[in-house]
């Protein structure tokens, strides 16, 4: 009989932790991952209490420094998983990594060697399977064969809604082994979007409805004006889909370790002041529409998300994600929401406030297809998964309130350099502004 093991993987671009959990609950130990942005670190830091987060960029860190700050030390890490951002375009006699702007995909590559991973998952936009840009695929695949890995061809853009996700959102994966190792094959489909054409193989996935039926409307409860969180008493899931968010038996927590947590707490659900034309305009939008004004999706009950996006961050203006409209309220949905749409588990807490709580959301890699991807590794090193028997106790609540200058002092990092705030005087408005600008302010 083949003996149980916890296999340990390292975070690169961690986020607040989208694929940091996907990657745990497929049976991994998740011991380091690297995050630059204070606030995205402080959130890791709650969520995953026992994972060394390095707040830095990639650039400045090492293999041997993650293995030193982290519980890795000498052990083998066995997975390095992360999307590096990829700005750079093709130039006539150049080669797109050698681009500085893409230097962040190089130091992928470099961490994964330094590390001696045995294997890689490297994640980003579909844009980059076409046209012009498949040059970067072509050039990032033949580094990783200079550096003694293979890499399963052909890559795969991969739809969130076809691994138990209500939300239409499609990413590009690479899966990588060293040479000698399987290389993963890409996990199948196991759901297709409501109103798709299904088969034997596959169910229908949950669909806005089941994600959000059970949560109360935060407009309900006055003190969600003041705080994003509060306990709501006789509440229960309704669709299965729920009950998984809601961890309400042994096998939501799939193979990840259990966390201690208050069910009864209602958390990341700020309200949103709409003025009462917004709301007329949500109201007359058909579901599964865009809202012509605001240009907001709204959801229909029956159907699955639109991508869910991060917005900018402060460097560029800090503009908040274009978050949807209820399909069911008049008004945009919270934080909260948004984690039930993106398959966050009602646990996993965020920046309380509505700006970096949507935008640690939409720049997450959706932990159920995260964990679709990280069980296809566990498949190719062909070993079985301890399943944890002890509960972890979240982080300091502390954090889940840092703004970027509390979180950047917590770290003992320089602060990144934020338009936002050298901007909120020039940005008011007078009363003849246009809607579109109203909304666009009033959600953030």
């Amino acid at each position: 009989m083949m003996a149980e093991q916890r296999p340990i993987g390292v975070d690169l671009f961690a986020g607040a932790g989208g694929m940091s959990l996907g990657f745990e609950q497929a049976g991994f130990d998740v011991m380091a991952a690297v995050e630059i942005d204070p606030v995205h670190s402080a959130i890791h830091k709650y969520n995953f209490p026992e994972c060394a987060v390095l707040p830095q960029s990639v650039q400045d860190i090492s293999g041997d420094l993650i293995r030193k700050v982290s519980p890795i030390g000498d052990q083998k890490v066995d997975v390095v998983f992360g999307g590096a951002p990829c700005q750079g375009f093709s130039l006539i006699g150049q080669r797109v990594l050698d681009d500085p702007r893409n230097s962040l995909v190089k130091d992928f590559v470099r961490i994964v060697g330094e590390l001696d991973a045995d294997y890689f998952v490297f994640e980003n936009v579909k844009g980059l399977t076409v046209g012009k840009h498949k040059k970067f695929l072509y050039e990032l695949i033949e580094t990783f064969e200079a550096n003694g890995y293979y890499v399963r061809k052909e890559w795969r853009v991969l739809n969130a809604a076809n691994y138990g996700v209500p939300q239409d959102r499609q990413r590009l994966f690479l899966l990588g082994a060293k040479k000698g190792l399987k290389v993963p094959l890409y996990p199948e489909a196991v759901t297709v979007q409501p109103g798709k054409h299904s088969d034997l193989l596959n169910k229908i996935g949950p669909t806005c409805l089941d994600a959000l039926d059970d949560l109360p409307d935060a407009e309900l409860f006055e003190a969600l004006h003041k705080t994003d969180e509060m306990i709501v008493s006789n509440w229960a899931a309704h669709s299965a889909y729920a009950r998984e968010m809601r961890c309400e038996n042994a096998k939501a927590w799939h193979f990840g370790y259990k966390r201690k947590w208050n069910p009864a707490m209602l958390t990341s659900s700020y309200r949103t002041e709409h003025s009462s034309i917004s709301r007329t305009r949500f109201a007359e939008t058909e579901p599964g529409t865009v809202e012509p004004i605001s240009r907001f999706f709204k959801l229909s009950p029956d159907g699955v998300s639109n991508t869910l996006r991060a917005g900018t961050d402060g460097a560029r203006g800090a503009f908040t994600s274009p978050r949807p409209i209820h399909y069911q309220h008049n008004r945009c949905v919270t934080v909260r929401e948004m984690a039930r749409l993106h398959g966050f588990p009602d646990w996993f807490r965020f920046n309380h406030t509505k700006w970096h709580g949507a935008r640690q959301i939409g720049n997450a890699v959706p932990p159920p297809l995260a964990r679709a991807v990280a069980s296809a590794v566990i498949e190719a090193m062909h070993i079985q998964v301890a399943r944890p028997k002890r509960t972890i106790e979240l982080g300091d609540e502390a954090l889940l309130r840092m703004d970027m200058t509390l979180a950047a002092k917590y770290w003992n990092v320089p602060a990144p350099f934020s338009k936002r705030t050298l901007k909120s005087g020039a940005k008011k408005r007078t009363q003849a502004q246009t809607e579109e600008a109203r909304l666009k302010l009033l959600a953030s």
